[in-house]
């Protein structure tokens, strides 16, 4: 037997407080200045990306640093974000493995859906960069897949670009890092 689990939303914005008391169901929920926000279920397509992305980061990643899938990055009580991928510092993540600050944040990454796309390429790069996220990279699949890779301007608070990639994601920061791009996509794509 199923029951219905009552939630009656806030009657002016949301709050990290009452996404705390929604029910931990799989879906993923954000906050953006009090808005929430439910995305759709990832693709196998985008999760299969995410998941060797991660492995990849993971082979070289040095020890200051952790790598996860889909943890929540509260930046105020009424902004909280979920990349698909980030690279945290490493005693964050021993820490608070459920949940990060921004400055916990050394890059976040987004694989690009066709319900994301406006999120992937204008509003989540601004507000990562807002909160002081050095690193940002788009992983997008509609003509293969392609990496874009940006580099925060702490003054500017705006990412500035610093590749596209469709060989190799290939940068300096967080580390160096060299990742195949064609091991990242699904054996079918």
């Amino acid at each position: 037997m199923t029951a219905a689990i009552a939630f009656e939303p806030p009657m002016d914005e949301w709050t990290t407080d009452d996404l705390d008391e929604l029910p931990p169901d799989g879906r993923r929920r954000e906050l953006i200045d009090g808005v929430l926000i439910v995305s759709p279920s990832p693709s196998n397509v985008h999760q299969i990306i995410a998941g060797r992305l991660m492995t990849a980061l993971e082979a070289t990643c040095p020890p200051e640093f952790d790598v996860t899938l889909g943890v929540e990055i509260r930046v105020s009580r009424r902004r909280s974000l979920t990349p698909d991928v980030m690279v945290v510092n490493y005693d964050a993540a021993v820490q608070r493995p459920s949940r990060f600050s921004p400055y916990d944040v050394a890059l976040a990454v987004e694989v690009m859906s066709p319900s994301s796309m406006t999120m992937d390429r204008v509003t989540k790069p601004a507000l990562y960069a807002q909160a002081g996220i050095p690193f940002y990279w788009r992983i997008e699949t509609h003509s293969g897949i392609l990496a874009y890779a940006y580099r925060l301007d702490p003054v500017a608070e705006v990412y500035r670009h610093i590749g596209d990639f469709d060989e190799f994601i290939e940068v300096d920061g967080p580390w160096a890092i060299k990742i195949p791009i064609a091991p990242l996509a699904p054996r079918y794509f």
